[in-house]
């Protein structure tokens, strides 16, 4: 995978995660629907740095479906906060991705960057800590 094609991956990725947030927004209230809302938000900004990088490589970045199949039902807070944490853990693996395919020093940076973001919310919402694919 070149450094485009992993861009135009994490975009499709953002752009999922932007959805299903939103849908397990729907199903929260208080303090997890204040994060659920900074997480969408986070997601949106992620969402518009990859669109600008892939359009200043000269490409037109990939766009949103008008819905995205979701991986279990959402029906109350403890399973929108259980997607909110399958969500996290996918785009975490897409930015992995970027990180090893990223040709660019500012590229490589933002994938690193939003990489850690990743982990960090997905302890936010319930996951435990994991060491990194090859790590001893």
């Amino acid at each position: 995978m070149n450094q485009l094609d992993a861009l135009q991956a994490a975009l499709a990725g953002e752009h999922a995660a932007m959805y299903g947030v939103g849908v397990a927004g729907g199903k929260l209230s208080g303090a997890r629907f204040g994060a659920a809302t900074d997480l969408f938000g986070a997601h949106r900004d992620n969402r518009d740095q990859l669109s600008a990088l892939i359009v200043a490589a000269g490409q037109t970045p990939v766009a949103a479906q008008p819905a995205y199949d979701l991986p279990q039902a959402v029906t109350n807070a403890a399973t929108a906060a259980a997607l909110v944490l399958v969500i996290e853990r996918r785009i975490a693996a897409v930015y992995g991705d970027l990180v090893e395919a990223a040709e660019q020093a500012p590229v490589r940076v933002f994938a690193i960057d939003a990489l850690q973001t990743a982990a960090g919310n997905q302890l936010a919402w319930g996951g435990a800590p994991v060491a990194f694919p090859g790590a001893v």
